[in-house]
């Protein structure tokens, strides 16, 4: 009998949500989807700062980026929610003001990685550095960055799969507004009791955070026991993350716009997996993981060359005539940074920034 009672607590077990996902401090709505998307944000460069530095780069380098590459992904993730589910907006029953409400949830990551590289490879020309050298650096950051996100979606009530009966099942309550309207975005549950049909449900939410952690971990460890360079662990990260996504969107039951019957997120991390494998294996022909401090050196010292060839492109100046000794071999700057240092002259070499 006592065996029967602990085995019905387990079954009848679940996880309970949150009542609410807003809170109001006065007149300004304290949003928990909002909220945990900025943290994400900022460990995320926080700790890319602290590889890139650690790579022998330059303090402030991965912030510098950031301000171009985190609006970017913003907008990105955004376009790639409304496209894809583009008759929430301007179906017969849309609403197109409602793409601009963005704390409301709704940021698809492929757009927001797509189009925030492309933020970050122009903050990359910009201070002459190979754009797959900085991504190497803040790939765990980004994907733990979206394990916190997905605790967003817990606030929200939203992203879960179909009823079960697991210990981990996810309950969802029917919220309501001041208004007394049902409101699952800003609304209050009055009763944990009061819950909707099929619930607890699957927390597949739950399941992309903790596959999120493990392949953070994963790039990590592979990163110090291989020394990835050249972008592979950015692409080992976009391959463990696809892979993971395939199937547990699978198992969400929310409204998605299909392709032949499927998901149309399954399909694109279907073709982003193949991508990212086949550029994990042809990269491993750009040879070691590239050296930063040698990098930002040799563009500094491209720089300085490019100057005095300007300079000395028309009429010598009365005060300096020409030598006829060999030219002097630039010295190796010194970067204030921690990291890996060199010493002795080198011979002048054009920083690649233009990267596949």
């Amino acid at each position: 009998m006592i065996s029967a009672t602990l085995s019905q607590q387990i079954v009848l077990a679940s996880i309970p949500s949150p009542d609410r996902g807003v809170w109001q401090l006065g007149p300004i709505p304290l949003r928990a989807y909002a909220l945990l998307i900025i943290v994400g944000i900022v460990l995320a460069i926080w700790w890319g700062e602290r590889r890139w530095v650690a790579r022998g780069g330059e303090r402030g380098t991965i912030t510098d980026i950031a301000v171009f590459a985190v609006p970017f992904g913003l907008i990105g993730g955004r376009l790639y929610h409304v496209l894809t589910d583009a008759d929430k907006y301007f179906g017969p029953e849309g609403d197109p003001a409602g793409i601009l409400r963005i704390w409301d949830g709704g940021l698809g990551i492929w757009g927001a990685i797509a189009l925030g590289g492309v933020g970050a490879w122009i903050a990359c020309r910009r201070r002459g550095i190979p754009l797959p050298a900085v991504a190497d650096a803040i790939a765990p950051g980004i994907v733990v960055a979206q394990a916190i996100g997905r605790l967003g979606n817990y606030f929200n009530q939203e992203l879960y799969g179909a009823p079960t009966d697991l210990p981990w099942g996810l309950e969802i309550y029917v919220r309501v507004n001041d208004a007394g309207q049902v409101d699952n975005l800003n609304g209050v549950a009055i009763s944990a009791q009061d819950q909707i049909a099929g619930s607890p449900f699957h927390p597949t939410f739950l399941y992309e955070l903790l596959w999120n952690l493990a392949v953070a971990a994963l790039v990590v460890w592979a990163d110090r026991r291989f020394r990835l360079g050249h972008g592979r662990a950015f692409a080992l990260y976009v391959a463990g993350y696809t892979l993971g996504r395939a199937w547990i969107e699978m198992m969400r039951t929310d409204e998605a716009t299909e392709i032949f019957g499927t998901r149309i997120n399954v399909w694109v991390a279907i073709l982003v997996f193949i991508g990212a494998v086949i550029y994990l294996v042809l990269a491993r022909r750009r040879g070691p993981r590239e050296d930063i401090a040698a990098l930002l050196a040799a563009g500094g010292t491209a720089s300085s060359a490019a100057g005095s060839s300007e300079l000395g492109a028309g009429e010598p100046e009365p005060d300096s005539p020409e030598s006829d000794s060999p030219e002097r071999e630039p010295s190796e700057t010194e970067s204030s940074e921690p990291g890996p240092s060199k010493s002795g002259p080198s011979e002048p070499r054009r920083s690649d920034t233009t990267e596949n």
